[in-house]
Parts: C-alpha cells; sequence; structure tokens
C-alpha cells in the first residue's frame, strides 16, 4: 500500500492515511482505503477502526492538481468512485472513530463525517464543507451526510456559503464530538472506540444501520442524473476557471 498504513492491535484497527504532507485524496488513495474497509468488514478478528492523519493534516480533500488533468472518461470514473466510497464509509458497520489530526475541507471532512465519532485536534485548522466557491456541485447524498450530524438548517447556511469552521466552532454545532491536544488523539480514539466495542458486537452494528437507514439509502441510491450536472458543471469555463486559480496560488506556495 503506497497511501494508508495500517496497524492492528487488540482488535482495533489504525488506519494512517500517509499521501504526501496533506493526504489529498486521489484515485490510488480512495481505492486502497475502499479496499481495506472492505477487508475489515470481512474480518472478524477486528472489531474497530481509528482513521487519522498526520498534523496539520487529516487529509485536505480531493488532490485538485490530479483532477484537473483528467480527461472525461476520468473525471467521470473518479466521480463515481468517490461517491461510491463514500456510500461504502457510511454503511461501514464496525466501530469507526475519526482522529481527525489537522485540516479537513471538502473530501477529508466527509471521509471524518462518514465515521461514528470524531475527536478533533486543537489548533489552527479548519473543517466543513467548501465545494460551491470551487465549483463542485454538492450531491443530496452528501448533503444529507453532512445534515445527519449538523442539522438541516445549519448544513444548508454553511455548504451554500463553503464555511469552513475552526475546532471550537465545530464542536460547538457537533460536527466534532471532542476536542484534545494533538498528542493525545489517539488515546482519545482509542478511549471511545474501545467502549463501542466492549458493546455486543451485533446489536451495536444492527443498530447503527437502523439508526443510518434513510442516509444509507441517500448515499446508495442511483446518482447517475446528479452525476451528469456535476459533470456539466466541472468542464464548465467558470469552474476551470476557478480551479485553475486555485491550482496557481497552490504552485506560489
Amino acid at each position: 500500500m503506497n497511501t494508508i498504513k495500517v496497524s492492528v492491535k487488540d482488535r482495533l484497527a489504525t488506519i494512517t492515511l500517509d499521501r504526501g504532507k496533506s493526504n489529498a485524496l486521489n484515485r490510488e488513495l480512495i481505492t486502497e482505503l475502499n479496499d481495506m474497509l472492505k477487508n475489515i468488514t470481512a474480518d472478524d478478528n477486528i472489531g474497530g477502526v481509528i482513521l487519522t492523519g498526520t498534523a496539520p493534516f487529516f487529509s485536505a480533500g480531493l488532490d485538485l492538481v490530479e483532477l484537473y488533468n483528467y480527461n472525461e472518461e476520468e473525471a467521470k470514473s473518479f466521480w463515481q468512485l468517490f461517491l461510491d466510497f463514500t456510500a461504502n464509509m457510511v454503511s461501514f458497520k464496525k466501530p469507526m472513530v475519526a482522529a481527525i489530526s489537522g485540516h479537513s475541507p471538502a473530501g477529508g471532512c466527509v471521509m471524518a463525517l462518514a465515521c461514528d465519532y470524531r475527536v478533533m485536534a486543537e489548533g489552527q485548522y479548519i473543517i466543513g464543507l467548501n465545494e460551491v466557491p470551487v465549483g463542485i456541485i454538492v450531491p443530496n447524498s452528501i448533503f444529507q451526510l453532512y445534515a445527519f450530524w449538523i442539522g438541516k438548517a445549519e448544513a444548508t447556511r454553511s455548504l451554500l456559503s463553503g464555511k469552513l469552521y475552526n475546532p471550537e466552532e465545530a464542536l460547538k454545532i457537533g460536527l466534532v464530538d471532542e476536542l484534545v491536544k494533538n498528542e493525545s488523539l489517539l488515546t482519545a480514539a482509542e478511549r471511545k472506540i474501545k467502549k463501542y466495542m466492549e458493546l455486543e458486537s451485533n446489536t451495536w452494528s444492527q443498530s447503527k444501520v437502523n439508526i443510518r437507514e434513510a442516509l444509507i439509502a441517500a448515499v446508495s441510491a442511483d446518482q447517475s442524473a446528479t452525476l451528469e450536472k456535476m459533470l456539466a458543471q466541472w468542464w464548465s469555463p467558470a469552474t476551470r476557471h476557478i480551479l485553475k486559480t486555485i491550482l496557481a496560488n497552490l504552485q506560489r506556495k
């Protein structure tokens, strides 16, 4: 595996995103993480997962540098992959806790939202969904995932403005559940997930699926029509201009 590291101890798998400084999500990282979660689902020797990164990032979201250079066929297959990956994360039956080690905008936030509990490191970090200002149409499935945790009103306001929250703001609205110092991040995440893992596993998993029934239906639904709209906007001159400006700014840093 080139983009993630995995360790297992006492039936707990810790997956660390490990793709450069920012853990930007490209096809390889998403595929490796998706495959690993499928393997863990089928492995009775693993009872839970902690998903984390390395400060100052959890994940910066989708790798816009790579995506910008995709042709139409590559772009379509990537977005389908990402939507399927999101559905698989949301439907994951075992306990999964996000140990958010730093910045977590856009796709990074989506991964954290799919988890059952979010512990975030204190610091000058950001988290939230900022796709709209970037020119990316947010599908209903992602909105429903956002609203599942912070409510439809807050999700609507923040999504349409592309608001990014600092850790204290994120805690206040329920986007994250706990703030700790970075050196205590994994300890706090382990403490929480072990409480989940102590409970009868089938009862816990079935309850999770029941609670998420409408959400799982939303992320698992046929999104072909939405995808076509997303792709049409992705290739529009307006969005290409925004993306080109973003990439130019990244290259200057």
